[in-house]
């Protein structure tokens, strides 16, 4: 768990948090500038509050007031950067140890060999870092900070240099991280589709303070004006899988609760994630198959944020238990008479949904 209580200043900017946690990946979300990097500066010790505390797993690691300021190389915070930022007279094997390097014996929790399995750099270790690829840079600063078995694991911006493809495949290994080595993790990100598949819980920032914190689909709708790519921002993601591939149409049927999710693409046999953008979807009081969209899923109101923009997201509660959350304008809510515990039927066009992103 993390308790923070902290103030930093420099310049026009200051930073004024507190917050506690407990998630197993708390990200920080907001626009640039709006002090994410900055506190995960302050947690991993790279930076000093000017007053306050911070409290990992227990121990105090700052607290200004009593004069406690335990140095960045005895937090056991690793820290991975948007640039992996390898030592380039190192080659990869070499690298990955030094993770260890500050870590006393007694506390070398993760071992060797299953770091660079799964993270899948194992046919790296004789590498240059010069000759890797972004993707591979990621990767083996991913595996240098787990060796270090940190107490936390620090990301700041790790995918923003990232194309599509290296994004998505390290989101998997994040995941497979937070699941199989059970370490902690503070995720700075711009993007909402990595807070809503990898992240319990976010906090969003605004001009160094915190606007909006708990679980993504709560957190980031009401903070949308303030987010990059306001309402287009706001993503919900669904687990189904693979029914039938409909080899007629080239699409995907996919088994959902809700409903049947049609995906215009031939995808691979198995378990999958949807992310559906909240802008993508419509709302229907009735269901019905008098349109050229496919997909219906069913659900119940549970929550509409509707300020005084032109725009309302309604959070749906679908048959299942997982949440999807709709972009509209408050006209439409007013006119359809929606209110909280309606049934309600979530309309997605199968051409919205991005294969590369399931």
């Amino acid at each position: 768990m993390i308790a923070l209580d902290v103030t930093y200043a420099r310049g026009a900017f200051s930073l004024v948090c507190a917050f506690e946690s407990a998630a197993r990946v708390l990200a920080a979300h907001g626009a640039s500038g709006a002090g994410k990097s900055t506190l995960a500066n302050l947690i991993a010790g790279l930076a000093r509050p000017d007053s306050g505390k911070i409290i990992l797993g227990g121990e105090t690691i700052v607290d200004v007031s009593r004069g406690v300021f335990v140095p960045p190389e005895q937090r056991r915070v690793g820290f991975v950067f948007q640039d992996a930022l390898l030592f380039p007279h190192l080659k990869v094997r070499a690298n990955i140890l030094f993770g260890r390097f500050f870590t006393p014996k007694a506390e070398r929790r993760v071992a060797f060999e299953p770091v660079v399995e799964t993270l899948g750099v194992s046919h790296l270790l004789d590498r240059w870092p010069a000759t890797l690829s972004g993707g591979e840079r990621q990767r083996v600063g991913l595996a240098r900070a787990l060796l270090a078995s940190p107490r936390l694991l620090v990301m700041d911006e790790p995918m923003a240099s990232l194309d599509r493809p290296r994004r998505h495949e390290i989101m998997t290994l994040i995941e497979r991280m937070r699941d199989e080595f059970a370490i902690p993790i503070f995720l700075v990100s711009h993007a909402s589709e990595e807070i809503e598949r990898l992240a319990d819980e976010a906090l969003v920032f605004d001009q160094g303070r915190i606007i909006a914190q708990g679980a993504p689909s709560e957190a980031l709708p009401g903070a949308s004006r303030l987010i990059e790519g306001g309402r287009f921002a706001i993503v919900s993601g669904l687990a189904a899988k693979v029914a039938k591939i409909d080899e007629r149409y080239g699409v995907t049927r996919l088994a959902h609760p809700a409903g049947e999710i049609i995906v215009a693409a031939r995808l691979a046999e198995g378990p999958v994630r949807v992310s559906i953008r909240a802008t993508d979807v419509a709302l229907a009081k009735t269901r019905s198959t008098d349109t050229s969209v496919r997909t219906t899923l069913r659900g119940r109101l549970v929550k509409i944020d509707a300020t005084d923009s032109p725009l309302a997201f309604a959070t749906m509660e679908l048959v299942g238990g997982e949440r999807l959350i709709a972009a509209a304008t408050r006209l439409a809510m007013d006119e359809l008479g929606l209110k909280i515990g309606d049934e309600i039927f979530a309309l997605v066009k199968s051409v919205a949904l991005d294969e590369r992103e399931i």
